[in-house]
């Protein structure tokens, strides 16, 4: 291999103009790459190969020499996963530079077709390997995105709502489990804190079930509310869900629960020491505001 990669070093630019035409020829996504990035990444790996100094060895992947182009590659493919590339496709980048370096290979060796097929073996093997540590990284870079949407969409999830001053409200919608529940009871500590807040109600009108872990779950983050000097108030208990709390056995003695949210909000404001008054001069109920008593 060392006297093939003698002849990529000297054939880069030609090499990389063969690379780039059989990627365009196959599988090419314009809607994700323009022509000028996709140049600029191909030229930077093909910078690689032909800096690796001459004691690197193909049948190594893992010793020093080969670990830029990794990084490279991983970058590459972490980036790609972000744009929306597939697997097969992030492969097939580095897979479609088997053609050109093949092509090389023949011109140097055409009269010595065993230490051609040496040579062609070595290539053949050390462009699969690049190929494979390739597919690796893009799963892990796509990976570590799944994972932060996951962590997004559970933050946009719990949002905490000021309904008056002192008063927050924290409408649960889905399933919890140990995560979400982590972050639920961060988010409302924190609103806590920053509102200075002495009641928050717990809405778990969009809580499909309830069972013992859930119960447990919101037990710990009243407890929590609690220690930082707040009183909950849980929302939303339909007669399926007492129902299904009796059957348990969950103890709710110590928790305040209403049907609705409006009817906790009220009790949240009677507790401190507020009341809402009918406008005499509307045509309906309406919510004119909150006095001290």
């Amino acid at each position: 291999m060392a006297n093939v990669l003698d002849v990529v070093r000297r054939n880069q630019e030609s090499l990389l103009q063969e690379w780039l035409e059989g990627i365009k020829g196959g599988i090419r996504r314009r809607d994700l790459i323009d022509d000028r990035e996709l140049k600029s990444q191909a030229a930077e790996v093909l910078t690689m190969i032909c800096d690796a100094p001459g004691e690197a060895a193909l049948d190594n992947l893992n010793s020093p020499p080969w670990q830029p182009l990794k990084d490279l590659l991983a970058s590459l493919s972490t980036t790609r996963a972000v744009q929306g590339f597939t697997p097969s496709e992030t492969a097939m980048f580095i897979l479609s530079l088997k053609g050109p370096i093949f092509g090389l290979a023949l011109k140097l060796h055409k009269n010595d077709v065993d230490l051609l097929f040496s040579e062609i073996t070595a290539v053949d093997d050390f462009i699969d390997k690049l190929a494979l540590h390739t597919t690796d990284s893009y799963i892990h870079g796509r990976d570590q995105v799944i994972v932060r949407q996951q962590e997004e969409m559970l933050e946009l999830s719990t949002p905490v709502v000021t309904l008056w001053d002192g008063i927050v409200a924290l409408p649960l919608i889905g399933t919890l489990d140990s995560a979400r529940t982590q972050i639920v009871m961060e988010s409302l500590l924190q609103a806590i804190v920053q509102t200075n807040s002495r009641f928050a109600i717990i809405d778990i009108t969009g809580v499909p079930t309830v069972d013992t872990l859930v119960a447990q779950h919101l037990l710990k983050t009243i407890t929590a509310a609690r220690l930082m000097g707040a009183e909950c108030i849980i929302s939303g208990i339909r007669p399926q869900i007492a129902q299904t709390i009796v059957h348990l056995g969950i103890n709710l003695e110590d928790v305040i629960t209403k049907a609705k949210l409006s009817d906790a909000f009220r009790l949240a404001l009677e507790r401190s020491g507020r009341s809402v008054t009918r406008n005499s001069k509307s045509n309906g109920p309406v919510l004119s505001g909150a006095r001290e008593q």
